[in-house]
């Protein structure tokens, strides 16, 4: 299969998808996530398959969300996609829970924005000692309203999630593991070979037996996807905002966001 934003690789029974945008830190385009999306599918379809890794390019990062330098005031613009805002990327939020074979993020450097929600939507993460992680929307006028807010209360609690969202700060491996956000840390170096090996001993387990175990840890918040449905209609109207734009146009400024006239006497 051939590709132009991701790396797509199969051995020993491992598929291997990265992200492959280090220019923008591995951020996503409707592109990456429509290439995403098909080479789950295909990791799906083979049978040989019975473990996905998820990760990005180089060292520097495993994903820091949306390219905000195609972000304009009706979504992401680019390749035309189903979805109000641009990007496809409920259908990647819905492929990494429900494809029937686990899912390893092996992040490797910054996991910002909606690639932080990418790798904690995987079953498993394991995370370089380099790696940071966080959220940014408020601060880049945007959010998840979906699984990225909704889901991640069901992995850190109600509220680590809220001062995740809240707060847009960062925080180091060593953090992330303490909140129940990540399985294990390694050093940069031992990443690659340390997810082989999680994957290897997966790969000694009964297919079935896994199948049925994701299957059953998802039923519980699988609501959570109607929920992203009605939230991501809400954030394509709230990116046709002046509001929301302000948070764009500072980041690609590189300048703080000025949100206080968006407070004013407004009723809240």
């Amino acid at each position: 299969m051939n590709f132009e934003d991701i790396l797509y690789d199969k051995a020993d029974g491992v598929a291997w998808v990265t992200i492959n945008r280090q220019q923008v830190l591995n951020a996503f385009r409707a592109e990456t996530v429509d290439e995403m999306v098909e080479a789950f599918k295909d990791a799906w379809a083979d049978r040989s398959i019975g473990v996905v890794v998820l990760t990005g390019a180089g060292d520097r990062a495993f994903c820091v969300g949306g390219d905000q330098s195609l972000r304009e005031s009706d979504g992401y613009t680019g390749k035309q996609a189903r979805s109000d805002i641009g990007l496809d990327v409920e259908d990647l939020h819905a492929i990494i829970r429900e494809i029937p074979k686990p899912v390893i993020a092996a992040v490797n450097g910054y996991a910002i924005g909606g690639g932080h929600v990418l790798h904690f939507l995987c079953d498993l993460t394991i995370a370089a000692d380099t790696a940071r992680f966080g959220q940014v929307g408020p601060r880049v006028g945007s959010v998840d309203p979906g699984f990225g807010t909704a889901y991640l209360t069901r992995v850190v609690g109600e509220k680590k999630a809220r001062e995740i969202w809240y707060l847009c700060r960062q925080y180091g491996a060593d953090e992330a593991v303490a909140m129940g956000l990540v399985n294990k840390v390694v050093p940069a170096a031992d990443l690659v070979a340390e997810t082989k090996s999680w994957a290897q001993e997966m790969m000694a387990m009964s297919p079935t037996a896994l199948k049925i175990a994701k299957a059953s840890f998802n039923a519980e918040t699988d609501h959570i996807k109607g929920i992203s449905a009605l939230g991501m209609m809400s954030l394509a109207l709230y990116y046709r905002t002046e509001e929301a734009m302000e948070g764009r146009n500072a980041f690609m400024e590189r300048r703080k966001p000025d949100f206080r006239k968006f407070r004013g006497d407004r009723p809240s």
